[in-house]
């Protein structure tokens, strides 16, 4: 641990990069490994399992666990609407129907994958990184932060996903608002816990979503992705403007 010890406090925001680099990279890499295999996420979900254990580990080594928002949260959750917003987000996509998209080994390793995407995801980005920005400008950290989250998505179209340009492009746009909505929520709320939960559920749903129901209730899934996606942010963006009427949570201690 030594050295990320020392590549921490030389420097927090270069810290953070390299962990989303490392992120983005090795889990792209591990994507088309897994296809090649014949599984998908398989060889995601041992690399990204190991990447959670080793920051896991040395956010218990080093003590900064509480100051990065891994504590409980320090308002009621009727403050937060009793995060119903988060929840609406992460399960609409299963509303139209319900399917496996794959097999049950294929199931178990989108679960665990998505599970640690959850918990990697909101500790790098806004954990380490809006930490690390936040003393220099809070402003400036919370759009950073969710731009470089939402930016970073377009990986998925050279990552093996299979997805097209028009649902990269929705989940770019989505996934900058989310980034927005979930700063706001562990400042207010006072805990990231909220967000990673909110973020496992969102991911792992995707697995068992009914394209065919999606698209018979729509009429086309391309519009589908649209509507669900701008549906979405609107639920975001008026959840945004009630967490900014609230005062922040008391801070960690660092």
């Amino acid at each position: 641990m030594s050295m990320l010890d020392r590549w921490y406090q030389k420097n927090h925001i270069t810290f953070a990069v390299g962990w989303i680099v490392a992120y983005v990279v090795l889990s792209s890499v591990a994507d088309n490994v897994s296809k090649t295999v014949g599984v998908a996420k398989l060889v995601t979900a041992l690399v990204q399992l190991a990447m959670s254990l080793a920051l896991w580990g040395w956010v218990r080594h080093a003590g900064v666990g509480e100051s990065l928002g891994m504590r409980s949260p320090q308002v009621p959750a009727s403050r937060m609407l009793l995060y119903l917003p988060l929840a609406i987000m992460a399960t609409k996509k299963i509303w139209p129907g319900l399917a496996m998209n794959g097999s049950a080994l294929e199931g178990v390793c989108w679960v665990a994958s998505m599970c640690c995407v959850g918990f990697l995801e909101e500790l790098i980005f806004r954990g380490l990184l809006f930490r690390a920005m936040e003393p220099d400008g809070r402003t400036s950290a919370i759009v950073v932060s969710s731009l470089t989250f939402g930016i970073g998505h377009i990986v998925n179209l050279v990552n093996g996903s299979g997805q097209s340009r028009l649902e990269t492009l929705a989940q770019v746009v989505y996934a900058v608002a989310v980034g927005f909505m979930l700063v706001l929520v562990l400042l207010k709320g006072g805990s990231i816990w909220p967000c990673v939960g909110f973020h496992m559920v969102n991911n792992v749903l995707s697995f068992f979503e009914s394209e065919t129901a999606t698209t018979a209730l729509f009429g086309s899934y391309h519009l589908a992705v649209v509507i669900s996606s701008a549906t979405s942010i609107a639920v975001a963006v008026l959840y945004i403007v009630w967490l900014l009427r609230l005062p922040d949570a008391e801070p960690a201690r660092r």
